[in-house]
C-alpha cells in the first residue's frame, strides 16, 4: 500500500471540523477506496482551545497558516479560512509554490485570484482542486471538468445561494415578508449577521464566474456581471408571479452569443412547471446546456456542514488516488495561459420579456402615460393589469406589466421615465422572465 496522504486543515469553523470528522470516522473506507490511508497531520486555526467536537490532539498545531503551508510533512493543504485576501490567499500561493496540492473551499477566492494560482498550480505539476467552492455537494466542477469532453456549452444557468432561495421559498409558501424569512434564516444558521453577500447576488456572482471559466474557457471575470439581489423582492411580486404561472428565483446565468459572453445575476420568474421551480429551501441547482448532451441538471445540497465537507473530502480523495508521475489535468478545463480573455456580450433583446410592477397615484391619466412611455421605447406589452394597492392605499394603484421581448436598457430608460412623470408612489420592480427555463 502506498504511503499515506497527510492533510493540513486551516481553518476549523463549521466547514474545516467537519471535514476532519469525517476524514476520521470514514477513515477504513477511504483507505478501501483511496489505496492509501488519509490522516489530518497539521491543523491552523486562530483559536486552539474551542471545542470543535472532535480531537485533534494527534495533529501538529500552527497559528500560522502559512507555516503550515509550507512544512514538508503535509501533502495536501486544506484551506477553509474564508475570504479573497490576507491568510487566505498567501496561505494557499505558499502552498502552491511549496508544491503542495490544495483543496478550497474558497469561491471569493478563485474568482478574484484563481487563474494566477491556477498558473502556479499548473507550473508546480500539483493539484488545485475546489468542488466545495460551487453549489456545496453537488459535483458540478468534476462534471464540467471532467466529464463532458467533446461537448461545447451554450449556457449555464442555476440557483446557486441557498439562503435566498429558503427565503424566496417561505415567502411564496407562508405568506411572509423578506424581513421575516430573513430574521427566520439568520437564527436557522442559513445567514449570515450580515447577510448583504448572499442576498445582493453577490456569492452566486463569485460561483457564476467561476462556471463561465469552465463553461466557455475564459478568463474568469467576477466584476463583469450584471447582479441584482433579493432584497426588493416583495410579497406583491411573490403573488403577481404566482397569479401569472411564475415562481421568482434568484438565478446565475451565463450564456454565449454572437458578440461575447452574458453574465449575470437577478431575481428571475421561472414556469411554476420547469424543473429549476421545483428546487426548494437551501437546495441548489445547476443547468448545463451543450451540443451534444443538450441539457443536463444537478440538484442538492448547497450549503452546510456536510454537504460542503462531502465535497471537500471528495477532492482530497481524488489525490490520494493519483499517483506520482500522473499528469494532473487543468484547473479550469484549459490551461490557465491559454484561456482567453473575458469578451463581454453587447446588449440584446430579452426573449422571455418582463415583469413590472408600478405603484402608482390613482388619479386620470396615468395609465396613458404609462402607455405612451412604452411606446416611446419600442416596447410591446403582451398584458397590463390594475389592482388596488391596499386597504390602507386608497389614491394609490398598483399596474403589473409583462412585455413581450425587449431590451433591458429599453425597460430600464420606460421606467426611468415614468418615475420622472412623478406617477409613482414607491420603487418601480422589474422582474426578467425566463420562459424556457
Amino acid at each position: 500500500m502506498a504511503e499515506a496522504l497527510r492533510v493540513g486543515i486551516a481553518g476549523l469553523g463549521t466547514v474545516g471540523a467537519s471535514v476532519a470528522r469525517v476524514l476520521r470516522d470514514k477513515a477504513a473506507e477511504l483507505t478501501r477506496q483511496c489505496g492509501r490511508e488519509v490522516v489530518v497531520s497539521a491543523v491552523s486555526a486562530r483559536d486552539r482551545k474551542r471545542d470543535r467536537g472532535i480531537d485533534l490532539g494527534a495533529a501538529k498545531w500552527f497559528d500560522d497558516p502559512v507555516g503550515m503551508a509550507q512544512i514538508a510533512e503535509i501533502d495536501v493543504f486544506v484551506e477553509l479560512i474564508g475570504g479573497d485576501e490576507g491568510p487566505s490567499r498567501s496561505s494557499v500561493k505558499a502552498a502552491l509554490e511549496a508544491g503542495r496540492h490544495v483543496v478550497t473551499a474558497n469561491k471569493a477566492l478563485l474568482a478574484k485570484h484563481g487563474v494566477a494560482l491556477a498558473e502556479i498550480a499548473e507550473r508546480k505539476g500539483v493539484l488545485l482542486n475546489y468542488e466545495a467552492a460551487v453549489a456545496g455537494g453537488i459535483p458540478v466542477i468534476k462534471t464540467m471538468r471532467e466529464a463532458m469532453a467533446g461537448n461545447s456549452v451554450t449556457r449555464v444557468f442555476g440557483i446557486l445561494n441557498g439562503t435566498c432561495n429558503y427565503i424566496l421559498t417561505r415567502m411564496e409558501a407562508e405568506g411572509l415578508s423578506f424581513d421575516a424569512c430573513l430574521k427566520d434564516a439568520q437564527r436557522l444558521g442559513y445567514a449570515e449577521a450580515d447577510p448583504t453577500f448572499d442576498i445582493e447576488g453577490h456569492d452566486t456572482a463569485h460561483k457564476l464566474s467561476i462556471l463561465t471559466s469552465l463553461a466557455f474557457g475564459t478568463r474568469i471575470a467576477a466584476n463583469d456581471i450584471y447582479m441584482e439581489g433579493i432584497s426588493n423582492i416583495s410579497q406583491a411580486d411573490i403573488r403577481a408571479a404566482s397569479d401569472l404561472g411564475y415562481r421568482i428565483k434568484l438565478l446565475g446565468v451565463a450564456q454565449r452569443t454572437e458578440s461575447g459572453i452574458e453574465q449575470r445575476v437577478h431575481p428571475t420568474m421561472v414556469p411554476t412547471a420547469s424543473v429549476i421551480a421545483q428546487v426548494h429551501g437551501v437546495t441548489n441547482a445547476v443547468a448545463i446546456e451543450t451540443d451534444i448532451l443538450g441539457e443536463l441538471l444537478l440538484s442538492g445540497p448547497g450549503a452546510g456542514g456536510n454537504a460542503t465537507a462531502s465535497a471537500v473530502v471528495g477532492d482530497i480523495a481524488d489525490i490520494a488516488k493519483s499517483r506520482p508521475g500522473f499528469q494532473h489535468g487543468p484547473v479550469f478545463g484549459l490551461p490557465a495561459k491559454e484561456l482567453r480573455p473575458y469578451k463581454k456580450a453587447q446588449m440584446r433583446s430579452h426573449a422571455g420579456g418582463y415583469f413590472i410592477r408600478l405603484t402608482v397615484h390613482d388619479r386620470i391619466g396615468v395609465f396613458a402615460a404609462i402607455a405612451k412611455r412604452m411606446a416611446d421605447n419600442d416596447i410591446s406589452l403582451e398584458s397590463i393589469v390594475q389592482h388596488a394597492a391596499g386597504p390602507d392605499t386608497a389614491l394609490q394603484k398598483t399596474v403589473i406589466l409583462v412585455t413581450h421581448e425587449t431590451t433591458e436598457a429599453a425597460v430600464r430608460k420606460a421606467v426611468d421615465g415614468i418615475t420622472k412623470d412623478d406617477h409613482l408612489t414607491d420603487k418601480p420592480q422589474v422582474i426578467r422572465i425566463e420562459r424556457a427555463e
